[in-house]
């Protein structure tokens, strides 16, 4: 594999190009050796002179700017004064470094020039010819070589890029991962070779030359491979300076996660994504269709009842995409008074009507580049719904009071806890907005569905409120936690959090018990919270009264309901808990 040699100089009027000269003529074979400057200069003829005199021709050699050099990786580069070193531009790739501090020529009209020329040829000439004869080059040759070589048999795969976002280092690792060769993607820019740059929304050069990080981060980060498959990783981005501290490019490693993350949805250890808790099979796949459509720019339609977390599914849709860095605005339809939704989603300009004393962006304008939120989409007015229809299928829309059209990009994840098919039968929502609306439909299980969750949320409500409102820890008791399982959480999930809420309010010691949750959830076991309240100092004492299990009525309800243990529960007047606790105690086998 050819080898390339880079000699910088700062015009690449004399140093750097003398120094190619005796590069090519003493350079092993398989060596390709150019110069550059920071700029370029004219060949300065005294240097073409004396050169001539040494039986080497400068003149077939154009000057160069590092900028010329196009897409090249370089194995070694040479600097040649100190003054280049201080200005000197990191070239693209993992390179062996020197820095030779050459006199700089004189001006032209200098009376001593030939003289000040044929020293500084000689000095090149010996240190050219010391460091391809004295092992130095085949030295930082071999360590570019087997750095590379270590990075190359790493399980992660390995992306660096300059300021600019040009690529100069890929591994085999991400070339297996991705399914790009490194030949496709070496001195691009990432943006440009993925779409959505490589780490899509979470770029750390969003605009070329500006770091937004200036710590080490770590997220997962969906992709799609060159061949259009889906693939989960884990992405560690590390800024890398120079030595005056100025930033200089990413070097960003990942492992492939995908396998990991299929086989703890199969085995359901999955206990939360982005943010959403949940293990039960009907969010596992809610959480495997948030992978599915992250990456599209596609709408969503998110249903499901009051409470159900519709809103964070809509934010993780958000963060794992490529808009992630762009902005995520929320808009609760039900909440805006029809007389100013329309200006509060497409804004308005000064005078359009009472109140209007200035220009005012919608929030279709403030999300521009990024995702909007539309809550409660069921609740908007016809007049509203034709002008969404119109940015959903051109991108476009007027400002109240103006002829201008503003154009965004922009993706629509809506959400509603009502019907719209049936809203569409009815001729209160339009069926060609529902139909663009609900291009991807992701419906949310209530809480009474997806019971195994709630001791899992609980504690994630309990950990997340005790340290910040009670300063210590606190754990659910059996009988607590019993009646939250066999409760129907008509407010769902936003209620379970208002009753943890309310339980660390009532309670004073370390474990909550049943006489601390709200009455809503209490009262179906006959429990006086009143009296409860003023037993607060004999907890012990207070037992919940409940059904006495028999053998013979518990294998009577069960042969009835075919071995379903909720139906079998509710016939003898139990929760569910309770009956697995009689059943595991009994060690009872039938089914």
């Amino acid at each position: 594999m050819e080898k390339k040699l880079l000699f910088v100089g700062e015009r690449n009027s004399c140093r750097s190009q003398m120094a190619e000269g005796f590069g090519k003529l003493l350079a092993p074979p398989g060596v390709r050796v150019l110069s550059a400057g920071l700029i370029a200069g004219e060949i300065d003829p005294l240097a073409v002179k004396t050169m001539m005199e040494a039986g080497i021709d400068l003149t077939g050699q154009a000057p160069k700017r590092i900028e010329d050099l196009g897409v090249q990786l370089f194995d070694v580069v040479i600097v040649l004064s100190a003054r280049v070193k201080e200005k000197y531009p990191v070239l693209q790739g993992i390179h062996g470094m020197v820095y030779w501090n050459l006199a700089d020529p004189p001006g032209r009209e200098g009376g001593n020039g030939e003289i000040f020329y044929r020293s500084l040829r000689d000095e090149i000439k010996r240190r050219v010819t010391d460091f391809f004869q004295n092992g130095y080059y085949l030295s930082l040759v071999t360590l570019k070589d087997n750095a590379e070589r270590i990075l190359d048999n790493l399980k992660e795969g390995i992306v660096a890029h300059d300021v600019y976002r040009r690529i100069f280092y890929f591994n085999s690792a991400a070339e297996e991962i991705t399914g790009y060769r490194r030949e496709e993607v070496l001195g691009r820019d990432c943006h440009r070779v993925f779409p959505y740059g490589f780490c899509g929304g979470k770029c750390s050069f969003q605009e070329k030359g500006v770091c937004v990080v200036d710590s080490p981060v770590f997220y997962p980060l969906s992709i799609t491979t060159r061949d259009g498959e889906k693939r989960h990783l884990e992405m560690s981005v590390v800024p890398m300076k120079d030595s005056a501290g100025r930033s200089i490019g990413i070097l960003a490693s990942y492992r492939d996660q995908t396998r990991v993350l299929e086989l703890e949805h199969r085995l359901g250890e999955v206990q939360q994504f982005s943010g959403i808790i949940g293990r039960d099979h009907k969010m596992l796949e809610v959480f495997e269709t948030i992978r599915d459509v992250a990456g599209t720019g596609v709408p969503v339609l998110i249903q499901g009842e009051t409470g159900t977390g519709k809103e964070l599914v809509a934010a993780a849709i958000h963060a794992e995409s490529p808009r992630a860095a762009k902005p995520f605005v929320a808009v609760n339809c039900g909440a805006l008074p029809e007389g100013t939704l329309e200006s509060e989603l497409f804004g308005h300009v000064k005078g359009a009507f009472t109140g209007a004393i200035r220009d005012k962006k919608g929030r279709f304008e403030l999300a521009n580049g990024g995702t909007i939120f539309l809550d409660e989409v069921g609740e908007l007015s016809p007049a509203t719904q034709v002008k969404l229809l119109r940015v959903l299928q051109e991108g476009s829309f007027e400002r109240v009071g103006d002829e201008k059209t503003v154009r965004v990009d922009l993706r629509v994840i809506s959400a509603t806890n009502r019907n719209l098919k049936e809203m569409v039968v009815q001729g209160k929502f339009r069926e060609d907005l529902y139909y663009r609306l609900c291009v991807v439909p992701i419906t949310l299980p209530p809480l009474r569905e997806r019971r195994n969750d709630i001791p899992l949320l609980a504690r994630h409500f309990l950990n997340q409120n005790t340290v910040q409102t009670v300063g210590r820890q606190i754990v659910l008791s059996d009988r607590a936690l019993s009646a939250m399982m066999d409760y129907d959480w008509p407010g769902n999930i936003r209620q379970l959090q208002n009753a943890i809420q309310f339980a660390l309010v009532k309670c004073r010691r370390d474990v909550i018990d049943l006489e601390h949750l709200p009455p809503e959830i209490t009262e179906k076991y006959g429990y006086s919270f009143a009296a409860a309240v003023h037993r607060e100092g004999a907890p012990e004492d207070v037992r919940t009264p409940r059904t006495k299990l028999r053998t013979q009525d518990v294998e009577r309800a069960l042969r009835e309901t075919r071995g379903n243990k909720l139906k079998a529960a509710k016939i003898l007047g139990v929760g569910r808990a309770t009956l697995y606790r009689f059943l595991a105690k009994n060690d009872y086998k039938q089914v």
